[in-house]
Formats: structure tokens, C-alpha cells, sequence
């Protein structure tokens, strides 16, 4: 006699409700692609196929909030992925299945339950955000992976710890599906991904206690109370600027600043950019995160910096600091000077150049996400869209070779301060940022 856990559709006692049967395929549909679905021995077996776009086994039903669990297995070359919270409509790029997916990826790269947003923004959440999260997938064997939707909270789990986590709004309910991806060359052909005990909570849900991992929160100027339990605060929240002040002034600048729409937008250049930086009232470090969300103009030229200490005379010009620079690398010509890249997006301006993933910049027009981490030991890391692209220690023989040949090689102690005020800069071009959030480590 069959257990209620193992119908289809109904429901257990503690809530938890199976979307497989373990016998057949009720419940679910094929969309996009070819690839071969089937069940053996108690498991949802997908067969790759040359020749088909990605294909994608589907829930007849959607799903809001949940807390959904599976067993996965996957042949080593082969890319895979759960969907959540999807979507499929003729309007959209004919039906393309289109959403958030919860990577499955045996690969050296080590994504797995990493966060990708299918057909539409890519990556959410890269594991360069956790590194730690890279070494909980376990080659050829079963994998148990953990979802949790809540609100707009998405976070995931693998072999029981924390992967990733995500504020967004743009889904907030949609299906669930198991991916077979397309694949590119003859001898994939036949590579295969399973799933078992595949089963979805959707009342009565408690989250996971929280776990101390990066938050990618992508709701504009917004904290989560899983981002104030970490300590984050707002730089910025969308209306006042207050904790801003000019460059070498008390007030924010009465020129060309704007502070509306929930942004803080300098505005293309009069003349009058001399000077005219912005910089937070308090001073960071030695220890902090600092995330920003910037967009450019075509052409633009700007920079985030770090660490600004006013002891340095920069004879009116910009504040003097480490700086992540803000650039169209493809139309301003400051990306093509300095030394091996040096000066372009996402760098430690003139010092050291970032080593940037293909697709890793969004583009002109859209936003884009920073983050700078300076760790008590020293190490600084830059991030792009979630992608670490540059790492360095303060003071070590490396950075003090890499100043030397820099710009800043006369500013003694450039990089070395104990702490400093954070700068967004006005080089004269039209550019936005907005979640101006800070996290000091203690």
C-alpha cells in the first residue's frame, strides 16, 4: 500500500507534498527543447540530444512561495539546472522558457547551486560570492539540493550548506522545471541528469537559520533583515543624501549632482567638475564591504574610490584613493592607456587591471553591480555583477610594486590608510548609481 508520500499531488503529514511518483511523468510537461525524459528505477532520467535547444521538464502547476528538495545526479561533462518560479509565453521570445535556475554543474568551474536567471539576465549569483560553496557538490553521486522561496528572499542549499542568496522582485511566482541542456558537440550525446525524491512545502514554511554568506539583493535601495542582521546599512536610500557631502565642502554640491528617481546621477560636464567629487561624511576601514549599483551613458568616465584620505594635495583635481574604476571600456579612450588593461572597467585604476569573464559587464544603459571587500587581513577584492575580478593585499611587496608604477607612485602611503571616505567621482560624464550600502567588519 502506498505511503501518502508517494502519491502524486497529496499531501504529508508534516506538509511536504512529492512532484514525482517515481513511476511516471504525471504532473509534468516538456517545453523548448528535445532531450529525452524518462524514468528508471525510481528516478527522472534526462538524456542529452544533439541538435536542440535547452529543454526543460515542467510542473503543470506554479509555485510562489515554497521550500522544494531533490536528489541529483549528473554525468560529469554535462550542464544542468532547476528551474523556479518560470515562465513561458508566446510573447517572450516565442515561449522560451525564461527564470531563475538553480545550477547543477560538475565542472571545474563549480557553480553548482549557484543562482542564474535563465534567458534573461544571467548570472544572479556567480560562487565567486562564495567560495566556500564551491566544494559542496559532490562528483558522481547524488547531490541533495534545497530551495528556499520565500517572499523575495531566494536562497539555496547543497549537501545540507548555504550556497546562495537573492533578494529580487521580478518573478514572484512561476513553475518549476528540470533542465537538460543544450549541447554543442557529438560526443555529449547520451550524457544524462537524474532527479529523485523531488518534493515541494508550500505552507507553514520556516526558513533556513540565517547563514553568514553574501547577499545579492537586487531590489533597488533596499535592505533585507537578512542584510541588517549582517550589519549592512544604506549609504543612500533612494531620497536623501545626507550622509554625502562635496570633496573639500560640507553640503552636497549645488552643481550638476541630482539626488531624484532614486538615484544619485551626475550630469555631463559644464566645466565645473573640478573638484566636485562626492564623499561619504564618515570614514570606512580599516575593514568594510561596499556595494554599489552604477549605470553609464555612452562614452562615460567615472570611478568608485576607497580609502580617500584629504592629507594628499590633489591640487583640486579628484580625491586621492584607491579607486574601482567606472567605464565604457569600448568608447572612452582612458581604457586603452595606462599598462595591460589597468584603467579598464572594474580595475584598481592604474594599478592593477581586472580580470573579467566574457558577458561579465552589463550593457551601456543598464545596471550594473560593484562591490569592494577589504578584509581585516589586508585583502581587497573587487567585484563585477558578482564575478571577483580583482584581488590584492594592502601593503604587500606585489601592491607596493604595482603603486610604484602607477600615477600614485608620489603619494606616499597611497593605499595605506587606516581608514578614509568612500568617493563617487565626477569626471565630467553623465552617470547614475543608486544601493549605496555599507557593511564595516569587525
Amino acid at each position: 500500500m502506498a505511503t501518502l508520500t508517494q502519491v502524486y499531488g497529496q499531501k504529508s503529514k508534516d506538509g511536504w507534498q512529492d512532484l514525482f511518483n517515481g513511476k511516471d511523468l504525471s504532473g509534468w510537461k516538456q517545453l523548448n527543447g528535445k532531450a529525452k525524459y524518462e524514468v528508471k528505477d525510481g528516478a527522472i532520467v534526462g538524456t542529452s540530444v544533439m541538435g536542440t535547444p535547452n529543454s526543460f521538464l515542467t510542473t503543470e502547476k506554479n509555485y510562489g512561495d515554497f521550500i522544494f528538495e531533490c536528489d541529483v545526479k549528473v554525468d560529469n561533462k554535462l550542464n544542468s539546472g532547476i528551474q523556479i518560479r518560470s515562465l513561458s509565453t508566446p510573447e517572450y521570445q516565442n515561449g522560451r522558457v525564461h527564470g531563475y535556475q538553480v545550477e547543477i554543474d560538475p565542472s571545474d568551474r563549480a557553480y553548482s547551486a549557484g543562482l542564474y536567471d535563465e534567458a534573461r539576465r544571467g548570472w544572479l549569483y556567480p560562487l565567486d560570492l562564495n567560495p566556500e560553496g564551491k566544494k559542496a557538490f559532490m562528483k558522481d553521486e547524488w547531490n541533495k539540493y534545497r530551495i528556499e522561496a520565500i517572499g523575495t528572499s531566494i536562497r539555496t542549499f547543497l549537501n545540507g550548506k548555504p550556497i546562495a542568496h537573492v533578494i529580487d522582485d521580478m518573478t514572484p511566482s512561476g513553475f518549476i522545471c528540470l533542465q537538460v541542456h543544450a549541447i554543442g558537440n557529438k560526443d555529449l550525446e547520451g550524457t544524462q541528469v537524474s532527479w529523485k525524491n523531488v518534493r515541494i512545502k508550500t505552507s507553514n514554511l520556516k526558513p533556513s537559520p540565517p547563514a553568514n554568506i553574501s547577499i545579492v539583493n537586487l531590489i533597488p535601495n533596499a535592505l533585507d533583515n537578512a542584510e541588517k542582521a549582517q550589519g549592512w546599512s544604506l549609504l543612500f536610500d533612494g531620497k536623501s543624501v545626507d550622509q554625502w557631502r562635496s570633496y573639500g565642502g560640507t553640503e552636497f554640491p549645488a552643481k550638476r549632482w541630482a539626488h531624484n528617481d532614486g538615484t544619485i546621477t551626475i550630469s555631463k560636464s559644464d566645466g565645473s567638475e573640478t573638484g566636485n567629487d562626492i564623499v561619504t561624511k564618515k570614514l570606512f576601514g580599516p575593514a568594510f564591504e561596499f556595494e554599489f549599483d552604477f549605470k553609464l551613458t555612452e562614452g562615460a568616465n567615472s570611478g568608485v574610490k576607497y580609502f580617500v584620505d584629504q592629507k594628499f594635495n590633489s591640487k583640486g583635481k579628484s580625491g586621492i584613493g584607491c579607486e574601482y574604476q567606472v567605464l565604457d571600456d569600448e568608447k572612452h579612450p582612458d581604457a586603452k592607456l595606462g599598462k595591460n588593461g589597468n584603467r579598464t572597467i572594474a580595475s584598481f585604476y592604474d594599478v592593477i587591471p581586472a580580470d573579467r569573464p566574457k558577458n561579465s559587464m552589463k550593457k551601456i544603459g543598464e545596471w550594473n553591480q560593484g562591490r569592494i571587500v577589504v578584509q581585516k587581513d589586508g585583502t581587497v577584492q573587487h567585484f563585477l555583477n558578482g564575478y571577483k575580478v580583482v584581488e590584492y593585499v594592502r601593503g604587500s611587496p606585489q601592491f607596493k610594486e604595482f603603486v610604484a608604477e602607477s600615477k600614485f607612485k608620489g603619494f606616499e602611503g597611497f593605499g595605506m590608510s587606516q581608514s578614509g571616505n568612500l568617493l563617487l567621482q565626477d569626471h565630467g560624464d553623465n552617470v547614475s548609481f543608486r544601493s549605496l550600502k555599507v557593511r564595516e567588519i569587525k
